[in-house]
């Protein structure tokens, strides 16, 4: 199987499954559920949640037919079962949901990190099932039911790391769903995306809650000039730093290996810069800040931001609900 096959997304013509079943109605559930239902990617939507709260509000909001406390009420006779848990829980979701699900049953998720997540899920998976992890690289700072919105996905990536001799039909299938709900679909194995998402995420965030935390804890400095005083670049800090805090543990540890890999780089970097700081080196500056900028171009270039300082990200909420 390739490392990195991808695809576009194409628009959704008719229901991919019949009964889809999402076990966890965050942000990421939430959405899926909202943009499942606006396009028509299945017949009926299935939702379950261990906080009754989180439960009660999926029904208000509408997001599915059928709602449980039980994971594995849920997923009886799914033909696709989405885990939207944080990636320490998947083990335990993923023997919850496993004697409920039927031969042929397609068992994924959306963890930020796949090694660990294959590895949870694999001992788990009852013959017959298949089992094909995914990660939509999309989300904000906000969670809980009410945080979704149907358009979260649009135009962003998903990935898919299916493990080697995974049926072909049910990644098509996975990837069907998302491309459905407007994601690009990329596919590679689940070592090369943790890699990949150490670089691109994991490490952006443990240097944002740093950064935050440095000057909530710096003396010389009040938290009220903190906050009063924040530029645009410490803004988006706070962004990322509101992200939530049981997810980002458990991504950081179960990540360990790749993410570790990146701070030791990140350390060597900026050991060199500050040397260029420290002898006046401007030419050294100007070269990485020139190299930096090209690559914020290519990101605006891609479709994957835009050139506004939307600090306080906008979506378009008319699919919600």
């Amino acid at each position: 199987m390739s490392d990195s096959n991808a695809a576009r997304a194409t628009p959704a013509s008719g229901p991919v499954v019949d009964r889809l079943a999402i076990i966890g109605v965050g942000l990421i559930g939430s959405s899926v559920a909202r943009a499942a239902r606006q396009w028509g990617l299945a017949r009926s939507i299935a939702i379950a949640d261990a906080s009754a709260e989180a439960l009660a509000a999926a029904e208000r909001l509408g997001l599915g037919d059928f709602y449980a406390s039980d994971p594995a009420e849920a997923a009886k006779g799914a033909d696709l079962v989405i885990l939207c848990v944080p990636v320490g829980a998947m083990a335990a979701a993923g023997a919850a949901v496993a004697p409920a699900l039927k031969p042929g049953a397609i068992l994924s998720d959306v963890g930020s990190v796949k090694g660990s997540v294959a590895a949870q899920l694999a001992p788990v998976t009852p013959p017959g099932v298949h089992l094909v992890p995914a990660h939509p690289v999309a989300g904000t700072e906000n969670s809980g039911p009410e945080a979704g919105f149907a358009t979260l996905f649009r135009n962003r990536w998903c990935i898919v790391t299916p493990p080697e001799g995974a049926d072909p039909a049910a990644v098509e299938t996975v990837s069907r769903f998302w491309s459905g709900m407007g994601a690009n679909v990329e596919t590679m194995s689940p070592e090369r995306h943790d890699l990949v998402l150490a670089v691109t995420s994991h490490l952006p965030h443990l240097i944002a809650y740093n950064i935050v935390g440095t000057a909530a804890d710096l003396e010389q400095v009040t938290r009220s000039e903190v906050i009063k005083f924040s530029a645009g670049g410490f803004r988006d800090f706070t962004r990322i730093a509101a992200s939530d805090p049981t997810m980002w543990r458990d991504i950081f540890l179960h990540n360990r290996d790749a993410v570790l890999e990146m701070i030791g780089r990140f350390n060597e970097d900026l050991a060199a810069l500050a040397r260029a700081i420290r002898w006046g080196d401007g030419d050294t500056l100007f070269d990485l800040f020139t190299r930096t900028r090209a690559i914020r171009r290519g990101i605006i270039d891609s479709g994957q931001e835009t050139s506004e300082p939307d600090f306080g990200r906008r979506h378009d909420v008319s699919g919600a609900g």
